[in-house]
């Protein structure tokens, strides 16, 4: 391969195009408007124009994305994770015009894309899945019907969308008088988000645990998982921290998991990179949840303590070769590794999405420390995506070092103009249950209703005059016109990190 069109934006394309470079590979970026001076537009090594700014007319476009893969001469097409990269039919696309796509077959896509296929498949390579309904509930499925079908189930259940992921379309029900609504709104979501309104019904677990198995899968019948990843730490079902290894699995857990996830994986041919999910209860015993047919977010946790290439694998799968990983190697986990998601939210205003212009940022650095991240300072964070700017990785020897060093990373991390979940994640890992590793699925959604609205720690001081300083000289800068304006600033470096002071008149 000598080119690879990425059909994706943000930190996920340009991990990618750092992968092709190093590779020797040429890396051919998609943008819409309001990404053009994006960073991964401007690393890589050509970039294409594809629509509009709303993600059904840009990113989501098959025809336009492969188009640019063909007039650009791409050998390949490598689609990150969201947008199309569970798409059955871009896969399809993408291979029907001769160009290689860096992913399973359209078939294993459409088949473990599908929650309810997936459980079945799963349940035919002998592996548990948590007690629910096999078949998709369509619209033709009556209210009737269903409360009759999750009386027998049991509550509570949870209603999830059949092509869902990321939380998207799912209700907890832990009442049969609230079944009927749960199910309106879950199909509602769904259709908006997936296009597909059909939803199943699932046992909900007491206080289980999420934990993954990331897989990957040669074109020669070889499947390798690697060591577990920790899952448990969500809001509304969305993860927000993850790690690996998992303090609650067992060396025969791990063992039994492992195994069960490349038995699934066999059971359909799949190739490339995917994750099998699972839920863990209470007693220890695991359980089937679904597989993400793609790379994961969490990636680089398995990549920190393995130091096995993902990214790299997927391109050299995708090129016919023979996965030479040394099973025990992506077992055996060398250290600890911790993910935080930083995205562009209030944490003080029920998370809400928070874009605008970064005027400032100050990325951390140092031993074991890792910043994936799409975000660059003047950038400005749009409407349009998902609103997660960066994943802060920190890996240590064991856990509570690399604990330790992610607190330390969190607190050198700075970004002015826009709210984001630093202080929320400072607070969390100051939290004795996330020290001591006694959390689950709920555990987060269950400590924040407990806070009744309390503030997190506010942005510095420092970084806030900083900001100003930077959105003073940006108007001053772009206005053509006498800005009545007069800055007197000293910015000058501390131990304690930068200090700025500054004198503004003219403004009111």
């Amino acid at each position: 391969m000598r080119k690879i069109l990425i059909a994706n934006r943000g930190e996920i394309a340009v991990r990618v195009i750092r992968a092709c470079r190093e590779m020797g590979i040429s890396p051919v970026a998609i943008y819409s408007e309001c990404d053009r001076a994006a960073l991964h537009v401007r690393l890589a090594d050509e970039a294409y124009a594809i629509g509009p700014s709303a993600p059904r007319e840009s990113y989501l476009r098959i025809d336009r994305v492969v188009d640019v893969a063909k007039k650009c001469g791409a050998d390949a097409v490598h689609p990150g994770y969201g947008f199309l990269a569970e798409n059955e039919d871009f896969a399809a696309a993408v291979r029907d015009a001769g160009i290689t796509f860096i992913g399973p077959t359209p078939d294993a896509i459409e088949t473990m894309g599908s929650k309810t296929a997936a459980r079945v498949a799963a349940k035919r390579a002998g592996v548990p899945v948590v007690p629910g309904t096999e078949d998709p509930l369509g619209a033709e499925v009556g209210d009737a019907e269903i409360a009759r079908i999750a009386d027998g189930i049991g509550y509570p259940l949870l209603v999830k969308a059949v092509a869902g992921g990321g939380g998207k379309g799912m209700r907890t029900v832990s009442d049969p008088a609230e079944l009927a609504n749960a199910v309106r709104a879950a199909r509602s979501e769904a259709s908006s988000a997936f296009g597909d309104a059909a939803v199943y019904l699932e046992r909900k677990l007491t206080r289980p645990r999420h934990i993954e198995v990331q897989l990957l899968g040669d074109q020669h019948g070889t499947v390798i998982p690697f060591v577990e990843r920790e899952c448990s730490i969500q809001r509304r079902h969305q993860k927000v921290v993850e790690e690996t290894p998992s303090i609650a699995v067992s060396a025969k857990l791990r063992a039994d998991i492992t195994s069960a996830a490349a038995a699934v994986a066999k059971a359909v041919g799949y190739t490339n990179a995917g994750t099998i999910e699972c839920l863990v209860d209470e007693d220890g015993k695991f359980y089937f949840l679904e597989m993400n047919t793609r790379l994961q977010v969490e990636h680089p946790i398995t990549e920190m303590v393995t130091g096995i290439d993902l990214v790299r694998w997927q391109i050299r799968i995708a090129r016919g070769e023979r996965l030479t990983i040394d099973p025990a190697r992506a077992l055996t986990p060398g250290g600890h590794a911790i993910e935080c998601r930083i995205y562009a939210e209030d944490p003080d205003n029920n998370f809400l999405p928070s874009p605008g212009r970064i005027v400032a940022l100050r990325a951390p650095s140092g031993p074991g420390i890792r910043d994936d991240s799409g975000a660059t300072e003047g950038l400005d964070v749009p409407i349009f995506y998902d609103p997660m700017i960066s994943k802060l990785v920190a890996w240590a020897e064991d856990r509570p070092s690399a604990i330790a060093r992610m607190r330390r990373a969190l607190g050198e991390y700075q970004v002015a103009g826009i709210r984001t979940t630093l202080p929320f994640f400072k607070w969390l890992l100051a939290q004795a249950e996330f020290a001591n590793g006694q959390f689950h699925t709920t555990y987060l959604d269950e400590i924040l209703r407990s806070r009744n609205g309390q503030p997190f720690v506010e942005p510095s001081a420092e970084m806030e005059e900083i900001a100003a300083i930077a959105a003073i000289l940006h108007q001053s800068l772009t206005n053509k016109s006498d800005f009545p304006v007069r800055l007197n600033s000293q910015i000058k470096q501390s131990d304690s990190g930068w200090r700025a002071a500054a004198r503004t008149e003219g403004l009111r």
